[in-house]
C-alpha cells in the first residue's frame, strides 16, 4: 500500500501541477485584480503547497517507516482534499455557465470576462479528482496497516 499511495500521489500531483499552469498562464493571478477569476490564489497555492509537504511528509515516513508519520501526511492529505473540493466547488459554475457572446477582448488577445479556471481540461479535473481520492483512500489503508 505504501507505494501504491506514493505512485498515485505523485501521479496526481503531476496533474494538478499541469492544472496549476493551465490556472496562471489562462490570467488566473492577473485576474485576481479584477475578481474574474472564483481561485483566490491562497487557495490554489494553499492546496499547492499543502499537497508538496504532505507528499515529503510521506516520502520521510517510507524511508523512517513511523506509523505517526504516515497519520501526519492522511492528516496534511484530508485537508488538501478540502482545499480541493472547494476548488472544485468554485469550478463546476465556471465550467456549467455558457460563455457570453459579447466577450471583451483584453490587450494580447485574452478574453477579459473570462475566468482562468473556463480553460482547465475536464478530463485533467476529474482524473485529478478521482487520483486524489484514491489516493487519499490508499494513505488511509496503508496508515491503519492494511498490505503491510
Amino acid at each position: 500500500m505504501d507505494i501504491a499511495a506514493l505512485v498515485a500521489w505523485i501521479v496526481t500531483a503531476l496533474g494538478g501541477f499541469f492544472l496549476l499552469v493551465r490556472w496562471i498562464s489562462g490570467g488566473g493571478l492577473r485576474q485576481q485584480q479584477t475578481g474574474t477569476t472564483r481561485f483566490p490564489a491562497p487557495l490554489v497555492f494553499g492546496h499547492f503547497l499543502l499537497a508538496a509537504a504532505g507528499l515529503v511528509v510521506w516520502i520521510v515516513y517510507l524511508a523512517a517507516d513511523k506509523t505517526a508519520l504516515a497519520w501526519a501526511s492522511f492528516g496534511v492529505l484530508v485537508a488538501v482534499a478540502l482545499l480541493g473540493f472547494t476548488m472544485l466547488a468554485r469550478w463546476i459554475p465556471v465550467y456549467r455557465a455558457a460563455p457570453a457572446v459579447t466577450e471583451v477582448m483584453a490587450p494580447g488577445g485574452t478574453e477579459a470576462t473570462t475566468p482562468a479556471e473556463r480553460h482547465l481540461p475536464v478530463p485533467v479535473v476529474g482524473a485529478h479528482g478521482l487520483l486524489a481520492a484514491t489516493t487519499l483512500v490508499l494513505v488511509l489503508l496503508a496508515a491503519i496497516g492494511v498490505g503491510s
